[in-house]
């Protein structure tokens, strides 16, 4: 099984996994969210070099997430039998009852040999210090690193690696790698933006008492808010109220629109050349939360960008094919669900991106379901059919236009001329993902396992 995997992962890529220095380049550590194994396994057949996962106790996320000790142990042990990483979350602001737990799962971290520790919280830095000494610490954007002085600090601490806060400018970058040489840089190129300083938002914990610092987040600024004529005493402005909440909010500002706290998404897939100039070598995606059919198509679009940036510096190229560019930027912003797309603070400092129109920018493409591997049967006139079994997501019907989306982000459009149910072998007119049916189509080519599928609606 090991060999299958790696065979299928260079298929996809002609650059090693790893880092490496080849005319004195560093090949950049692409990272991916895993929310449970199967998004994990994704994540890596789409070329991630690394995830970051973590339990909901010590995490930034306690929703849709699926893992427990045993899952990230199996998780830690898949990873490294594929010469992967994984890196774990201990980033919450913990309080004193989260330190009773923590020396067990510390204990049960280094059994396991987690490749890193991702940390917002001096006293849970000092508690892993206690019980696993030589673990190797990455300082959390929850931290707000924005400075060379700070990440002075953390490196003299015992951080091997920074996390920069999402509100540092690539000029600043350049300044903090400058003067700190040895330390690694890692910065988020992709996902959702919060609109708080580096997430430490308390709208959550006042609407409904879920903190977001503790991986609890409503993300209340998503909602939709209602203007209600405000009564005397009123120091001007607005009150605001969220659907489906009774709490209202005072805002001492005029009224912009109706999503006011709302920010767009990051997007820098078409600034990544500069950003492996100015000395970055680590870059994370954001979505622990998400979809395998969403982490399929940004990694596998980064993967591809981030070889292509390598390829053309090896060989000397003048510049980056920026078509390729701009065909990964458009499918990323044609076919997924998202809030629309900003470059955030990293070329424009201070630059507001608050999406006030929608919660969601819609595609007119929809996941309909991952490959669950390809098998090929002769028929009687010679020629080949490759069935692919796939996990119906949402629906998928016959006449469909599909587009599969496989690792290396190569994409194979199909119309589906017949769908069988995988273990009848019953003829379908269509399926759908509430029956929690595996189906059989025909392909133009075999089809890698964890390949996504989404169809036009």
């Amino acid at each position: 099984m090991r060999k299958k995997i790696r065979k299928e992962r260079h298929a996809v890529s002609e650059i090693p996994p790893t880092p490496f220095k080849q005319r004195g380049l560093i090949r950049p550590e692409l990272i991916a969210p895993a929310g449970n194994l199967e998004k994990m396994k994704t994540a890596f057949a789409f070329g991630a070099d690394a995830v970051y996962a973590g339990i909901p106790d010590f995490s930034l996320r306690v929703r849709i997430n699926n893992f427990n000790i045993d899952s990230l142990k199996e998780a830690i042990k898949y990873a490294h039998g594929i010469n992967k990483k994984i890196y774990v979350t201990i980033n919450i602001f913990a309080h004193n009852k989260h330190l009773k737990k923590l020396p067990a799962y510390i204990k049960e971290l280094k059994k396991a040999g987690s490749d890193g520790l991702i940390v917002s919280d001096p006293g849970v830095a000092a508690e892993i210090k206690k019980y696993w000494p030589k673990a190797k610490f990455h300082l959390s954007t929850q931290a707000n690193c924005t400075n060379w002085r700070a990440a002075e600090f953390w490196q003299k601490s015992g951080f091997k690696r920074i996390v920069l806060g999402r509100e540092t400018t690539l000029d600043e970058i350049k300044e903090i790698r400058k003067r700190n040489p040895k330390l690694e840089i890692e910065t988020f190129v992709h996902g959702a933006m919060c609109m708080a300083y580096s997430g430490r938002c308390f709208l959550s914990k006042y609407f409904t008492g879920r903190s977001a610092n503790q991986g609890d987040c409503i993300q209340p600024c998503r909602c939709k808010y209602n203007l209600k004529t405000p009564q005397p005493p009123f120091r001007g402005g607005a009150i605001i109220r969220s659907e489906g909440q009774s709490e209202e909010l005072e805002l001492v500002e005029e009224e912009h629109g109706s999503y006011i706290l709302n920010s767009h998404d990051l997007c820098l897939i078409k600034r990544l050349p500069e950003l492996v100039d100015a000395g970055i070598s680590f870059f994370k995606i954001e979505g622990r939360a998400k979809s395998v059919y969403y982490l399929a198509c940004v990694i596998g679009a980064y993967r591809r960008a981030i070889d292509e940036v390598i390829k053309s510096k090896v060989h000397k190229v003048k510049s980056q094919k920026s078509e390729i560019f701009d065909f990964l930027f458009k499918e990323l912003d044609e076919k997924l669900f998202h809030r629309g797309y900003t470059e955030g603070f990293m070329f424009e400092k201070g630059k507001l991106a608050q999406n006030l129109e929608n919660s969601h920018k819609l595609p007119e493409w929809e996941f309909c379901g991952q490959a669950l591997g390809n098998k090929s049967r002769k028929q009687k006139n010679s020629k080949t059919k490759n069935l692919i079994n796939i996990k119906v997501h949402n629906s998928i019907k016959v006449g469909d236009r599909i587009e599969i989306v496989a690792p290396g982000y190569d994409i194979i459009k199909m119309k589906v001329k017949k769908i069988k149910d995988a273990e009848t072998g019953e003829d379908l007119a269509e399926a759908h993902g509430g029956q929690k049916r595996i189906v059989a189509i025909e392909a133009n080519k075999a089809i890698p396992e964890y390949s996504v599928v989404r169809r036009k609606i």
